[in-house]
């Protein structure tokens, strides 16, 4: 299957994309995440990203966009549902680009994380398949979450601490 997987950042891509070659899959990167804050944190992630890609051989679609303006205000005044929106301005993107280019499918690295709401994540990916008649991908990337981590060290790539909005980063420090 020719598949679009979203990619948050290196690391969470490692375990993704082994299974998903390993199943055969023709798998494609998209890094497209307007969440990330600040700019710095957002640079060095899709530079991370692109050096691992080269390394690996994956061929990664990253817009030159950065719309986090659109992001803060969808979610100022609603912190407590920043995920969803979240969660849905990516994978809807990633859809639609899914879409364009002809892909059977699209999943991506959110469900890597044993922090993100796979339920919400699953119900999201679903019904944007069905707007944009593309298979949403569901994978349980989870069980790979120890290998990830540790071929991200031994690879000296850089790690986040956070999910990469300001409101995840302001949890990071302050309780």
């Amino acid at each position: 299957m020719k598949i679009l997987l979203h990619i948050c950042c290196a690391p969470c891509a490692i375990y993704p994309l082994k299974i998903l070659r390993e199943r055969g899959d023709d798998v494609y990167g998209l890094f497209y995440n307007p969440n990330i804050h600040p700019y710095s944190e957002y640079k060095r992630r899709l530079d991370t990203l692109e050096e691992y890609a080269k390394d690996v051989g994956l061929k990664v679609i990253a817009s030159d966009e950065y719309p986090m303006e659109e992001f803060l205000r969808n979610v100022v005044f609603r912190e407590e549902n920043r995920c969803r929106y979240c969660y849905y301005s990516r994978l809807e993107y990633t859809a639609h680009i899914a879409r364009r280019g002809n892909f059977e499918g699209f999943t991506t690295t959110l469900l890597y994380s044993k922090f993100q709401d796979h339920d919400e994540i699953t119900h999201l990916g679903d019904s944007l398949a069905k707007k944009y008649g593309v298979n949403f991908c569901y994978y349980d990337f989870r069980e790979g979450w120890k290998e990830g981590i540790d071929i991200s060290r031994r690879l000296g790539m850089y790690r986040q601490q956070y999910c990469g909005c300001i409101y995840s980063e302001k949890e990071r420090y302050h309780k």
